[in-house]
């Protein structure tokens, strides 16, 4: 069996099996985990199947938020009020439209019941919340806004509740073990007491499946050699997303082929492609998230203008918001405008993104020099700006409902810089009531096969209380590889020459420096 092989195969040209449990899972990543926990209290031999050498994938990695609401012990301790109705609205806001209504609706029923399933299988969530613009709290914090909503466009008429849980970890560092791991951790544990098994560097390539179509096993490969493992009641497959199958995104999701993802290896879409030969359905499979590679600090003390100089989108709401409207509809291009004082005291916030606070790409007086350096059609940055400052005076913004209090005046650009961390949501529509574990959905979609797919929310910013007054404007650009200069002179500011993307820093004044 080789991996181009078929994804499922007949049952009866297998003579051995090198392995046989009653409940067989494909990945040992928070799905995987949490459906192996459930099996096992169900009674089950659970036999989990992973491709690396140890557990945790991509969700030990992550920042690890759970979201969770509807009135969490956590929520109601730090205070914040939320009701199943208000989770509800807000999610099916969120990801609207074409939602899978009743299983956002058996989610947020469930929500509080997943919250003390959680604690119960001894993760930590601390009873502290963190309030600041960013990507995840930088230290231990247990609650976060985490996907828009105390921000237009859903503040208004949904009441805002934080709903982002994050198990307790000192010493993080997303990327390589991250809160995330603290997720994993006690749930691996509680599976391992439970008496669930694991075998690891195994390939899952396969479905085994008997005449009658009903799912028999799995054929996997190890070191070259082919594997075959017994189901006597179940598969489950909960193998991650397709970020890095090529043909699959260029399918799916084609306006994010060729970005970065911010997954694993693992994540090839074998598991959607071994569901589908069988006749598992799909749905939303376009439905990805962007981000962008800049931290929220300076973005919701920005303003984020297009090609042509206008704001599209409200600059204080989730991040992933922003990377999926610049992407989608403004053609991957964007700038972030921003004065000086206001980019000084961001730069200089407390963040879990340091890296993330990228230097100006050009520092100009005003405006109307800003707006020329950029490129931009005369008067368009100078009006787009003006309108801002003229009704952030009176404390609104009618034009994206944005807390003016967040910022004053500002401007940035991001060309070919956004990024696209994961699915938001994928895999088999499920016909019966999920039973839903952490953050993983189970839904039987056909005979012996359980899918499990991920439902996540990231990040929220905080609408800051300060003013800033303007000053000088600077423009601000994400990172990228391997980028070259183009030569353009920045006044004032200069290369510091300590690595490659050619960050700025203030030069003597009256002195022209060239950007690299």
């Amino acid at each position: 069996m080789s991996e181009s092989s078929s994804f499922n195969i007949s049952a009866s040209s297998i003579s051995n099996w090198d392995y046989e449990a009653d409940v067989v899972v494909a990945g040992y990543g928070i799905a995987g985990v949490s459906a192996a926990i459930e099996a096992a209290r169900a009674g089950a031999e659970v036999l989990v199947l992973e491709r690396s050498g140890g557990w945790g994938g991509a969700a030990s990695m992550a920042g690890g938020f759970v979201y969770l609401g509807g009135g969490t012990p956590l929520q109601r301790a730090l205070g914040f009020e939320d009701t199943v109705e208000n989770m509800k609205s807000f999610m099916k806001a969120a990801l609207g439209p074409g939602t899978d209504d009743a299983k956002i609706d058996a989610y947020c029923e469930g929500s509080v019941d997943h919250y003390n399933w959680l604690v119960d299988a001894g993760v930590v969530f601390k009873e502290s919340f963190w309030g600041q613009p960013g990507w995840e709290p930088p230290h231990d914090d247990g609650l976060m806004y985490s996907g828009g909503e105390n921000a237009a466009p859903f503040s208004t008429s949904i009441s805002p509740a934080p709903r982002g849980h994050v198990p307790q970890m000192s010493g993080k560092n997303t990327g390589e073990q991250g809160g995330g791991y603290m997720l994993m951790k006690p749930l691996v544990e509680t599976a391992q007491a439970l008496g669930v098994r694991a075998e690891y560097d195994l390939r899952v390539q396969s479905l085994v499946v008997e005449s009658d179509g009903r799912v028999a096993g799995i054929g996997a490969t190890r070191y070259g050699e082919d594997v075959y493992v017994k189901a006597r009641r179940g598969v489950v497959l909960a193998m991650g997303s397709f970020a890095f199958n090529e043909e699959m995104i260029r399918a799916n999701a084609p306006r994010i082929l060729g970005r970065p993802a911010a997954s694993i290896e693992a994540h090839d879409g074998r598991a959607i492609q071994m569901g589908q030969s069988i006749g598992a359905a799909t749905a939303h499979m376009d439905a990805t998230e962007d981000a962008f590679f800049c931290d929220p600090q300076l973005l919701v003390r920005g303003l984020l203008v297009n090609g042509r100089g206008q704001r599209y989108i409200n600059e204080d709401t989730y991040p992933g918001r922003l990377g999926q409207a610049t992407l989608f509809h403004q053609e991957n291009q964007a700038f972030l405008v921003i004065d000086e004082a206001a980019f000084e005291e961001g730069s200089a916030s407390e963040t879990s993104s340091p890296e993330l606070l990228m230097q100006p790409t050009w520092v100009a007086d005003n405006a109307a020099e800003l707006e020329a350096e950029m490129g931009l059609s005369a008067g368009s940055l100078q009006a787009t700006i003006e309108q801002y400052n003229r009704f952030a005076a009176e404390g609104t913004d009618p034009l994206l409902g944005k807390n003016p209090s967040g910022s004053s005046h500002c401007a940035v650009r991001w060309r070919q810089s956004t990024s696209w961390p994961h699915r938001r949501i994928h895999t088999g529509r499920a016909e019966d009531r999920c039973r839903l574990t952490g953050t993983a959905c189970f839904g039987r979609t056909d005979p012996g096969l359980v899918r499990g797919g991920t439902l996540h929310f990231g990040g929220l910013r905080r609408r800051l209380r300060q003013r800033y007054q303007p000053g000088r404007w600077k423009l601000l650009w994400p990172p990228r590889r391997n980028q070259r200069g183009t030569g353009s002179k920045v006044p004032g500011w200069h290369r510091d020459g300590a690595g490659s993307r050619g960050s700025l820093i203030p030069s003597p004044a009256g002195q022209d420096f060239w950007q690299m």
